[in-house]
């Protein structure tokens, strides 16, 4: 498959090391693309339900595709999530192409752009209720390796595929994180600071769309996940898409070909890693 070329590409809650992480679509996705910067909004790594008994080998080939990207040019930037939050205590590392914070500023073709992940708007993150949000994680993961066993029967008896993760989770994020509050924060936020484009992760929400108020107008974007939505952001052609994974593009895979040195080029890229207060 021929890379397509991107000057920024963004994925969040991956969430290696669980059972509802799609790390081989993963790793597909990052073999398909040659982004001049990778930003991992989150989540990538699950801390909250890591454990050494399951770890698998597609799991760690998504970090070994990073670290090969990293090797061919691309610039990638770790932003940390509630589930990664083990690595905030080292935010700020810069190391040749790789660096760690808590959130960014990129500056596209003369367009300011605010990235986080977006677990500071989540009260489930804070206190008491972070052991209950935890617990409701573990048992999130079960609920997606007993959807695997159910989906299995049901392809044997040639019915559509079913998702319990799914409607469990759009029921607690509806209840809990209050998507559209979420949302509406988030952009207020960043038309106080003037921003043109804000991106998060956390919800599991892909979204592209501009929120106004009465003082300016940004546009929203959020990168979705890859446990039921299997999505991203790309920008390119000047402007940011929502990518959604599509099966059938990775059905027949050809021989993999070299990595290509990165040559796109656009009219303008400067990056600002900041501690910004919110």
């Amino acid at each position: 498959m021929e890379k397509r070329l991107m000057d920024v590409a963004v994925i969040s809650d991956v969430h290696l090391g669980t059972y509802g992480s799609r790390a081989k679509e993963v790793v597909q996705y990052l073999r398909s693309i040659a982004p001049q910067i990778l930003i991992l909004n989150g989540d990538i790594i699950d801390g909250w339900q890591f454990s050494r008994r399951y770890f698998p080998q597609a799991h760690l080939q998504v970090l070994k595709e990073v670290v090969s990207m990293m090797s061919n040019g691309t610039r990638v930037i770790y932003i940390t999530g509630n589930h990664d939050e083990m690595l905030r205590k080292y935010s700020d590392i810069e190391l040749g192409n790789f660096q760690l914070t808590d959130k960014l500023v990129i500056e596209i073709n003369g367009k300011m752009t605010w990235v986080f992940h977006g677990d500071v708007f989540d009260n489930t993150t804070k206190g008491a209720a972070r052991f209950w949000a935890k617990l409701g994680s573990s048992g999130y993961g079960f609920l997606i390796l007993l959807n695997r066993f159910i989906n299995g029967f049901m392809k044997l008896i040639g019915k559509e595929r079913i998702s319990l993760s799914k409607a469990v989770m759009d029921g607690v994020n509806k209840a809990v994180v209050k998507i559209n509050k979420f949302e509406m924060t988030a952009a207020e936020l960043a038309i106080e600071k003037k921003y043109d484009y804000v991106i998060c992760g956390h919800i599991h929400q892909p979204e592209k769309r501009v929120i106004s108020n009465k003082n300016g107008s940004v546009m929203y974007l959020n990168s979705g996940d890859w446990v039921e939505n299997l999505t991203s952001l790309e920008y390119y052609q000047n402007d940011w898409h929502v990518y959604h994974y599509d099966a059938t593009q990775f059905a027949h895979k050809p021989e993999e070909k070299p990595q290509q040195t990165l040559t796109v080029v656009t009219d303008e890229i400067n990056l600002f890693i900041k501690s910004l207060a919110i």
